[in-house]
């Protein structure tokens, strides 16, 4: 018995003459291929969607367009590696009509149209719409972080640009000070350092002065941190694999895990994130209700009403963010809310009476509105010492509109599984983009450019699980 042998290299072959013959018929590149064509990329926003008169003939955008979308497909990014596909790839061959143009072209497409992307990423959504691909009852948003094109080295906060300053200002002072104690020949014949300790101080004196005019700028702009490779990303303090990237959003329906809305931000936290995507994503599958599940993250009471008042029902749980349960006193959930007498009584059956009400916080440019509960039996409370430890006793704050968190709280806890629910459905798609796809990074610089390249991972995703769920044929026809 022998090992399976292939042919000879020398033996001629017979492949088939016509590229259409290597394409089956539910290879996904005929959806991309259809998809592509259907769509109004001047509408989009794309550019060179109509040759000039005069110079050399360019290339069709929808061409380029189908090649990203490719190469999303297949985890292919990188423009010098789709210039290869499109020579050695008998899909990318059949999809471009066998056009090779260079990286440089392929490059210069994605970054010239950054701003159109995410019009394709709606227009496939739309699509899923029409193919009844939405549940759209339940969506759930989270957040994740991506690494940006910026090392950790070239991220400065201000605090890090001070230290650096001083510790370079006690440097140059030592060695100052050892070129005054020290014999200059000496020094020379002894060291293996063929650096003088002049150039030495000259360097540290230049690096001294570039972070002197970062610390600077960032003054004026009032920012508290900069990155010198990417100017838009930020620090990304819980993220270890990430810590200088960006926060992308998501907004995912529970029908098929589809991503219905996507966004990226450089905020670091997601407090002010619900409202927008959630307002956006019902918009898009244009339902009048929609209910929303996120986790304690999201939690804030201003992004909440906003959901409320969109007739968006939202589930966030909230943080135990309490600094009297956390000192063994007693927490504000002790305390009872009286709504019809509006006042609070303490865990030892003393009324708390509205005070007064005051914007919190003060400084910001939108503050909420808190009121003031007090008692003057705090004076004389058996139960003082297990309750507070302000001289003046103890004060309650609540917010005008608490009662809307008051009813999301009563929610969640007649409906536990929704928390359940969240994890299973909107972790799913993170995990397939960063891990099975292989994109956790991103590869352009700036806001604009990265939020076109993640409108490229979301768009891809979204084709593949379309494509399990009801096949290439019926995708192509709903486009027909």
């Amino acid at each position: 018995m022998d090992f399976i042998r292939g042919v000879s290299r020398e033996q001629g072959v017979l492949f088939p003459e016509r590229l259409e013959d290597y394409i089956s018929e539910d290879n996904p590149v005929r959806f991309i291929d259809a998809f592509v064509e259907g769509l109004d990329l001047e509408e989009l926003g794309f550019n060179r969607t109509t040759p000039a008169w005069t110079g050399r003939r360019p290339y069709s955008p929808q061409d380029f367009l189908k090649l990203y979308i490719y190469g999303y497909l297949n985890k292919v990014r990188s423009s010098r590696k789709l210039e290869q596909e499109t020579v050695r790839n008998v899909e990318v061959m059949w999809l471009l009509c066998k056009l090779s143009p260079d990286y440089k072209t392929i490059a210069d497409f994605r970054k010239d149209n950054r701003a159109a992307f995410q019009g394709v990423f709606r227009s496939f959504t739309l699509l899923c719409g029409q193919l009844d691909l939405f549940g759209g009852n339940l969506i759930a948003v989270d957040g994740s972080k991506f690494k940006a094109v910026n090392s950790p080295n070239r991220h400065f906060t201000k605090d890090q640009l001070k230290k650096r300053v001083q510790d370079l200002d006690k440097k140059i002072d030592q060695y100052l000070q050892d070129l005054d104690d020290t014999d200059a020949k000496e020094a020379s014949t002894s060291s293996k350092d063929k650096t003088s300790p002049q150039d030495k101080i000259k360097k540290m004196k230049e690096q001294q002065t570039a972070y002197t005019h970062l610390l600077s700028d960032l003054e004026e702009s009032g920012e508290n941190q900069v990155s010198l490779t990417d100017a838009d990303s930020r620090s990304m303090p819980k993220s270890p694999k990430a810590k200088v990237g960006y926060n992308v959003q998501t907004a995912v329906d529970d029908k098929h895990h589809l991503i219905v809305e996507q966004d990226v931000t450089n905020e670091a936290n997601d407090k002010a994130q619900l409202s927008k995507i959630s307002i956006k994503a019902k918009e898009t599958m244009a339902v009048e209700e929609l209910t929303v599940v996120a986790d304690r993250g999201y939690y804030n009471s201003p992004e909440i009403k906003v959901c409320e008042e969109n007739d968006i029902t939202p589930y966030v749980p909230k943080p135990d963010t309490s600094s009297a349960k956390s000192r063994g006193l007693y927490s504000k959930d002790q305390f009872i809310y009286a709504p019809d007498q509006d006042h609070y009584i303490c865990p030892a059956g003393q009324v708390l009476a509205y005070t007064n009400q005051a914007p919190y916080p003060r400084k910001t440019s939108k503050p909420i509105i808190k009121k003031n509960y007090k008692s003057a039996a705090c004076k004389t409370c058996t139960l003082r010492s297990v309750c507070t430890t302000n001289k003046k006793g103890r004060e309650i704050t609540r917010w005008e509109h608490e009662h809307i968190l008051e009813h999301m709280a009563q929610r969640l806890k007649d409906h536990p599984e929704m928390m359940k629910k969240r994890g299973a459905l909107v972790e799913h798609p993170f995990g397939t983009i960063k891990f099975w796809n292989d994109q956790y990074h991103f590869l352009l610089k700036g806001l604009e450019k990265v939020k076109a390249e993640f409108s490229l991972m979301t768009l891809a995703y979204n084709i593949k699980r379309a494509i399990k769920e009801i096949g290439v044929s019926r995708m192509i026809e709903a486009l027909r």
